[in-house]
């Protein structure tokens, strides 16, 4: 099984796009609750070029591997309007990039759909257009649902650690001191943890291209 350089730029487009753009919904969330960091750095942009991470945007999906990162946006929650809390602000933009990956999900799915139904030449065999759009789909689902696990970096500690009531919060800080191992146990089992929840969601995909193309 040698290196599949076609395979590797059919991952590497949509999760370069994907990818770009979660960390514009980072940055676009945050500009809007009045923190102006990312935007000062040049990160409020779908150019990838401002996300790009040299192994986990390029090399990795170059190799067909299709799991990557992008560099993280800088948010400081005391730039967020005065009538913002922050720990609800930091839930907020942290929430944005998940969202943000559904989004794409669905409008691939829409695609997709209108594609079979309207021009199904476009998405035939060979075509590239039907594979492109199905990775879309998948890709996103997966970067959504894996993100919104509750391990620190991912999104979803931050959600979590947004909305913690104060009494729950020093068991949340002992679950948080184990982070680097919880991590790299997310990674490991990441497949079985997410698999469930992304045949779900999946499956609602599907309903929606079948509501479009009956």
């Amino acid at each position: 099984m040698g290196f599949d350089l076609q395979r590797g730029l059919m991952m590497l487009i949509p999760l370069v796009l994907s990818l770009s753009v979660h960390e514009f919904a980072h940055a676009w969330s945050a500009w809007k609750l009045g923190d102006d960091t990312a935007s000062r750095m040049g990160r409020l942009t779908l150019n990838p070029i401002a996300h790009v991470d040299p192994i986990g945007t390029v090399l990795l999906p170059l190799l067909g591997i299709p799991f990557g990162w992008a560099r993280p946006v800088p948010v400081n929650p005391a730039r967020f309007r005065q009538n913002v809390n922050m720990s609800t602000g930091m839930a907020l933009t942290a929430a944005a990039g998940p969202i943000s990956n559904i989004l794409l999900a669905v409008l691939s799915t829409v695609a997709l759909a209108l594609c079979w139904r309207w021009a199904p030449t476009a998405i035939a065999p060979g075509q590239g257009v039907g594979e492109l759009l199905q990775i879309m789909v998948l890709l996103n689902v997966n970067l959504a649902l894996f993100n919104l696990i509750p391990v620190p970096p991912l999104d979803g500690s931050r959600v979590v650690d947004g909305f913690m009531p104060a009494r729950l919060r020093p068991q949340w800080e002992r679950v948080t001191a184990l982070s680097p191992f919880l991590l790299l146990a997310v990674f490991v089992f990441a497949g079985r943890i997410i698999s469930g929840p992304s045949s779900f969601v999946v499956g609602l995909l599907a309903q929606l291209a079948g509501a479009i193309t009956a």
